[in-house]
């Protein structure tokens, strides 16, 4: 997700989580969103999680993610830093959505919030999952039955 081999003792560093932050969206995310369909955008979002949370011979997960989920007070700079990127990741979907909606690539009933919520937990979780040791084949795996019950325009 975001510079993943940034890991454990330097979670904890606000200039590090700050600068990060700084960078905006993790590559990925933003050559997704230059998809030309929903579909599409949900499609390389999920597989460039799997691919940048399970790279050989670099720690399994997302900083952005996993970073101070659970921290301190003395954390609480780091923590709100972590939140604002993902908010930022997922606001940045809900408006690719809203303009698929716009355009007719989604139906109009669709809400674009809930499906870029939907989107997002699921790349979120994937990064968990790959942190936890889940295989990059049956992350994909997972990946793809979840945009089994993509809506249809």
């Amino acid at each position: 997700m975001i510079l993943i081999f940034l890991i454990s003792p330097f979670c904890r560093a606000p200039w590090l989580v700050r600068r990060v932050a700084a960078a905006g969206p993790s590559a990925y995310l933003v050559q997704a969103l230059e998809e030309p369909t929903a579909l599409g955008v949900a499609t390389a979002i999920l597989a460039g999680t799997v691919r940048t949370t399970t790279r050989p011979a670099q720690p399994h997960g997302c900083l952005g993610v996993q970073g101070a989920l659970a921290a301190s007070d003395s954390g609480r700079e780091v923590r709100d830093l972590l939140v604002a990127w993902r908010n930022d990741s997922y606001s940045c979907v809900r408006e690719r959505f809203q303009r698929a909606v716009d355009d007719g690539d989604l139906p109009p009933e669709t809400d674009p919030g809930l499906l870029a919520r939907y989107v997002t937990t699921l790349a979120f979780g994937i990064a968990v999952q790959a942190a936890s040791g889940v295989g990059r084949d049956e992350l994909q795996e997972m990946a793809d039955a979840a945009l089994r019950n993509w809506p249809i325009s």
